[in-house]
């Protein structure tokens, strides 16, 4: 599909104000391989990607963003900090809205900074927002990070938690887990199946993939989950709190300050949104009016795990975001192998920039 020179050149303008920043600029390759990107990509980029099998490469994959390639592109250079910047088309499928652009333009500004990350979100939120000046948005700002270290500091088994940090993307399943652990229920056919002497008596000839010992070790892994204790009611409503916080960051950092005295885990996650606060207030955010909601960003790409935000056009709430970007300190600890380096980045889609600007 082609990209119109209006879009091309707001492009352009925008990657020469992120590159004013300091920003490299760089390119990616638009067939990336398959099988990280889909791992590393939510299942809903996994639904939407344009797949090709190459003869010699193996599974291939149009490029559905630009985060995980310029991140494997830094984590070969060891540079600390370093700041990129890069414009191009990526590709999504689109299932059921087929007004929703299945190519489109994207321009992005990373940074990479283990010094100062506090600064370093505060830098990218100020600096997208720099290119937005003048059009009529609306700024939405949360952090998954203190959603996970309340997660973390469960008083529950190291399988229910990583199943709850597993399923934080996904709200209607995450919150029948929470629902489920707290109410210490088993699903009928599952308390059958465990109350049974030899789950296999019946079973019949074994087929699928999984073998004997791994369904054994499966059904072993349920028992000691429904044995385990109901998490507290306590813990459950505290997880609510944060989930159901929407306020502005000021107030919402104040709620979490409380929250913290009862969840004591989530302290250091709170610490950071207080100094990441300070550090927007010194690049002129006006943080008292700034939103803050608490669950925001769990339908977002799964490599995020700190502050997330987005832009959105006040007029026009069809649009989708004319501007996202959150922190993903994990993802560059995966493909580093273990060396990990803070990060966080933005996106912005030029094409709605214009569209937003003639309303």
């Amino acid at each position: 599909m082609p990209t119109s020179p209006a879009t091309l050149t707001e492009a352009r303008r925008l990657r020469d104000h992120f590159a004013a920043q300091g920003a490299v600029v760089v390119k990616a390759d638009v067939l990336q391989p398959a099988d990280l990107l889909l791992d590393l990509y939510g299942e809903d980029i996994r639904a939407r990607a344009y797949l090709t099998a190459d003869p010699l490469r193996g599974e291939m994959v149009l490029r559905p963003d630009f985060t995980v390639p310029v991140v494997q592109m830094h984590m070969e250079t060891y540079a600390d900090p370093a700041r990129y910047t890069y414009a191009g088309k990526v590709f999504r499928k689109q299932e059921t809205d087929e007004t929703r652009a299945n190519e489109y333009v994207q321009v992005g500004y990373e940074v990479f900074d283990g010094q100062n990350p506090a600064a370093a979100d505060a830098e990218v939120f100020a600096v997208i927002a720099a290119g937005l000046a003048g059009l009529p948005l609306r700024a939405a700002t949360g952090d998954i990070g203190v959603l996970m270290a309340a997660v973390r500091g469960l008083r529950t088994t190291e399988d229910r938690k990583a199943a709850l940090l597993r399923h934080i993307w996904r709200p209607v399943r995450f919150r029948a887990l929470l629902r489920r652990y707290g109410a210490g229920e088993v699903p009928p056919l599952r308390a059958a199946l465990l109350a049974a002497d030899d789950p296999f008596a019946a079973a019949g000839p074994d087929i699928g993939l999984r073998s004997r010992a791994e369904v054994a070790a499966r059904i072993a892994a349920l028992r000691a989950d429904a044995d385990a204790a109901p998490l507290s009611s306590d813990e459950t409503a505290l997880i609510d709190a944060i989930l159901g916080l929407r306020a502005t960051s000021t107030d919402a950092l104040s709620v979490l300050r409380d929250i913290a005295v009862d969840m004591p885990s989530i302290g250091s996650a709170v610490r950071r949104m207080e100094a990441r606060l300070n550090a927007m207030a010194a690049r002129g955010i006006d943080v008292d009016t700034l939103d803050f909601e608490g669950s925001y960003g769990r339908t977002s790409l799964e490599y995020y795990d700190g502050f997330v935000f987005g832009f959105y056009a006040s007029e026009r709430p069809e649009l989708p975001p004319i501007a996202t970007g959150g922190r993903y300190d994990a993802l560059t600890a995966r493909l580093g192998q273990g060396r990990a380096v803070p990060a966080v980045g933005g996106v912005i889609r030029p094409d709605l920039a214009l569209e937003v600007g003639r309303c």
